[in-house]
C-alpha cells in the first residue's frame, strides 16, 4: 500500500468520523476535505474546488430552486390539498395513501421540501382529529426516499451516481431507466410499513405546555414605578423562599446581579430573570404590577397606554398572544443562535422561550433548553418555542428556513394562475429531461430562467430559502472521489473485494456491494457514500468483465435505503423528535425493511448480469 492510498484511508476514516458525530456542520466538513485533499497533494487545486462546477451538483441546486418555486408558489400545498379528507379513515388506510402520494411527488420535487410540507398537514390533522403523528411521519419519510428513488432527478444521490459514472466509463442512466426497480422497492415498503404501524408509538398528542414544560420555564419581567416591590428588600417579598417562584438574576442599570442576595432593596425598572409557570406569573402581575414580556413588549405597552390617553372614545383592541413552534431547517437564519442572544435576531414583540434539541447518535434524549445564559446554539433539526401576536404570525413565514409547526398557521394566498403556471413549468422541465431533449441540469436552468424572466420566482427568496449547506457538501465530496481515483484507492479496494469475492456467485458479489453501501449511507451523508462507492463499484464490475450498470444501480439505491438511523437522510432526522421516535423505531422497523429490500435488490440487479 502506497503512502497516498494511506493518506486517502485517513482522510476518509476522519471524514466518516465527523460526520457520525457531528463534530461540525456538514458543509464545515466539506470546506475541511477540500483543503486537505490540496494541501497533502491528494488533487490539485483546480481539481478541489471541481466540484462547484460539476453537472451533478449545479443540478441538484437547480432541482432545490425549482422545489422552493413549487413550495412559494402553493403547487406543492395544492397537490397535498385533499390530504385533509382522509381523516376519518383507518389509520391502516389513511397511512398508505399518504406513502403513495408522498412518494409521487418526491419522484419529481425535493424530498425534503415535500416531507416538512406533510409534516405540517399531519401536525395539523393530530391537533384537529387527534391522528398519531407517530403512526404516520416515519412512513412518510420512508416512502419520500423510495420515491426519489424511481427517477433520475428524484434525489441528489441520483445525480451524482450518474455524474460519477459518466466521468468514468461515459456511462449515463436514463431518466425513468431504473423506474420499475424503484416502483417494486416502493410497493413493497408501502405494504411492509403499513403491517408495521402496530409497532410504531401512538406518540404524544402535541402540546406545547407538555412539551416544553412551559410550567417552569424562565422569563423577564419589569418592576413598574407604581409596583408594590418598589422599595422593598427581596426576602421581605414573595421572591424569597418561594417554592413556586425562583429568582434567577437582578439586571439594574445594564449591571446584572447573578442570585442577587435577600437585602437587595428593589427599585423601579428593575430586571427580574425568573423562573415559575405562568399562573403564577399572571398573579404576579396582577398582584404586584409587574410586566411579564421583554422590554420591547414594554415599550408597546406603554404607547397603548398613551394612545388610549390621548383617545379616549378609541377602543384599543388587546392583542392575543399565543405560543408558536418553528422547525429549524439546514440554513435557517438563527443557526447557531443560543436562546440568550435570539431576540437580537427575530422581529420585535417576539419572545423566544425555549429550545427542544433534536435526537442525536451520542444524545438519544431530547434536551431541553430554557435558560437565556445556556450556550448550547440551534441547529437544523432543533425547535423554538416562541410567544408573539397572533395577528404576527403570518410575519413568521418570511424567516429563513424555518417551519411553522401550528394549527393556527394562517395558509398564504397564491393566485391559482402562478400556480398552475409554476405547475407547467415543472411538467416542461420533466418532460424536456426524460426525453432526452435536454440534460437535467440544463432542464431545470432553463425551468428556472422561464419563472424568474415571468417574475414567478425571486433571487432574493432563492438566496435565503436554498439549502446551501447540501450544495457545499457535494462540491466538497466530488473531490474526494477524484483523490480516490487519483491514489488508485478505488482499485486498491476493488482487489481486494476481488480477492474476497473471488468465485463467488454474481448474487454474493452484487449483494455484498448493496450490504457494504447501504450500511455506509446509515452513518455517513447518503451522497458522501456515493460519491466513495461509484469508482469502486465500476473498478470491480471492469475486472471481472461484467456488465455495469447493475453495479452503478447497486451503489444508487443501497445510497438512498438509508433507513436504519435517524441521521442517513435529512427527512429521518426531521421527524426523529417531532414523531416522539427513539433510535430502536429506525433500528428494527427500518432495519428489518433495509434488508427486506436488499435480499429483493440482490435478486433483481443479479438477473440483469
Amino acid at each position: 500500500m502506497s503512502l497516498e492510498i494511506i493518506l486517502m484511508f485517513s482522510v476518509l476514516l476522519l471524514t466518516v468520523i465527523f460526520f457520525v458525530f457531528e463534530v461540525f456542520p456538514i458543509d464545515k466538513i466539506a470546506f475541511f476535505i477540500i483543503v486537505l485533499l490540496i494541501l497533502l497533494g491528494l488533487v490539485t487545486p483546480e481539481e478541489g474546488i471541481s466540484g462547484f462546477s460539476n453537472s451533478a451538483t449545479i443540478a441538484v441546486l437547480a432541482l432545490m430552486i425549482l422545489a422552493i418555486a413549487m413550495e412559494e408558489n402553493g403547487v406543492i400545498n395544492w397537490l397535498t390539498s385533499g390530504m385533509s379528507k382522509v381523516k376519518s379513515l383507518p389509520i391502516y388506510v389513511i397511512a398508505p395513501i399518504f406513502m403513495f402520494v408522498t412518494a409521487g411527488i418526491s419522484a419529481f420535487i425535493s424530498t425534503t421540501a415535500v416531507v416538512i410540507v406533510f409534516i405540517k398537514i399531519i401536525n395539523q390533522l393530530s391537533e384537529k382529529y387527534n391522528i398519531s403523528q407517530s403512526k404516520l411521519l416515519l412512513p412518510i419519510s420512508f416512502a419520500g426516499i423510495l420515491g426519489g428513488s424511481c427517477t433520475l432527478m428524484g434525489t441528489s444521490t441520483n445525480l451524482i451516481v450518474n455524474s460519477v459514472s459518466n466521468n468514468l466509463i461515459s456511462q449515463k442512466l436514463g431518466f425513468f431507466e431504473f423506474s420499475i426497480l424503484g416502483l417494486i422497492f416502493l410497493g413493497i415498503s408501502i405494504v411492509y410499513l403499513t403491517i408495521s404501524l402496530r409497532w410504531l408509538p401512538w406518540g404524544k398528542q402535541q402540546n406545547l405546555d407538555r412539551d416544553y414544560q412551559i410550567e417552569n420555564y424562565i422569563t423577564t419581567v419589569r418592576v413598574t414605578e407604581n409596583s408594590k416591590l418598589v422599595g422593598k428588600k427581596i426576602h421581605e417579598s414573595f421572591l424569597h423562599n418561594n417554592p413556586d417562584v425562583l429568582l434567577l438574576k437582578l439586571i439594574r442599570n445594564n449591571y446584572t446581579h447573578n442570585s442577587p442576595g435577600k437585602y437587595i432593596s428593589l427599585k423601579a425598572n428593575d430586571e427580574l430573570i425568573l423562573m415559575c409557570d405562568l399562573e403564577n406569573l399572571a398573579r404576579i402581575n396582577k398582584s404586584v404590577n409587574m410586566n411579564i414580556y421583554d422590554i420591547e413588549n414594554l415599550k408597546i405597552q406603554e404607547e397603548k397606554k398613551i394612545e388610549k390617553l390621548n383617545n379616549p372614545e378609541k377602543e384599543i383592541e388587546e392583542e392575543e398572544r399565543v405560543f408558536v413552534e418553528l422547525l429549524m431547517l439546514p440554513g435557517a437564519s438563527l443557526l447557531g443562535k443560543t436562546l440568550g442572544n435570539l431576540r437580537g435576531f427575530m422581529m420585535q414583540d417576539t419572545i423566544p422561550i425555549a429550545i427542544k434539541k433534536r435526537k442525536t447518535l451520542i444524545n438519544e434524549k431530547e434536551r431541553m433548553v430554557h435558560s437565556s445564559e445556556d450556550k448550547l446554539e440551534l441547529k437544523a433539526g432543533d425547535r423554538l418555542l416562541i410567544e408573539i401576536s397572533k395577528e404576527k404570525i403570518d410575519a413568521l413565514n418570511t424567516m429563513e428556513n424555518m417551519v411553522v409547526l401550528q394549527e393556527f398557521e394562517k395558509v398564504t394566498r397564491v393566485s391559482k394562475v402562478k400556480r398552475y403556471f409554476t405547475f407547467s413549468v415543472l411538467l416542461l422541465v420533466i418532460a424536456l429531461a426524460a426525453t432526452g431533449v435536454l440534460s437535467i441540469m440544463v432542464s431545470a436552468l432553463t425551468g428556472i430562467s422561464i419563472l424568474l424572466v415571468t417574475k414567478n420566482l425571486d433571487l432574493n427568496t432563492i438566496y435565503k430559502k436554498v439549502n446551501w449547506q447540501i450544495f457545499f457538501l457535494l462540491a466538497g465530496m466530488i473531490p474526494l472521489g477524484v483523490a480516490m481515483h487519483n491514489t488508485g484507492a478505488d482499485m486498491w479496494i476493488s482487489e481486494k473485494l476481488l480477492g474476497f469475492l473471488d468465485g463467488q456467485p454474481n448474487f454474493i458479489i452484487i449483494g455484498v456491494l448493496f450490504f457494504v453501501t447501504m450500511v455506509m449511507s446509515g452513518v455517513v451523508s447518503n451522497n458522501a457514500t456515493a460519491i466513495i462507492m461509484t469508482p469502486i463499484a465500476i473498478s470491480v464490475a471492469y475486472e471481472l468483465g461484467l456488465d455495469y450498470k447493475p453495479f452503478i444501480l447497486s451503489v444508487m439505491f443501497a445510497a438512498n435505503f438509508s433507513f436504519f438511523t435517524p441521521v442517513g437522510y435529512q427527512t429521518n432526522t426531521l421527524i426523529y423528535g417531532i414523531g416522539n421516535y427513539k433510535f430502536k423505531h429506525f433500528l428494527w422497523i427500518g432495519g428489518l425493511l433495509s434488508l427486506i429490500l436488499w435480499m429483493v435488490a440482490t435478486f433483481l440487479l443479479t438477473k440483469m448480469l
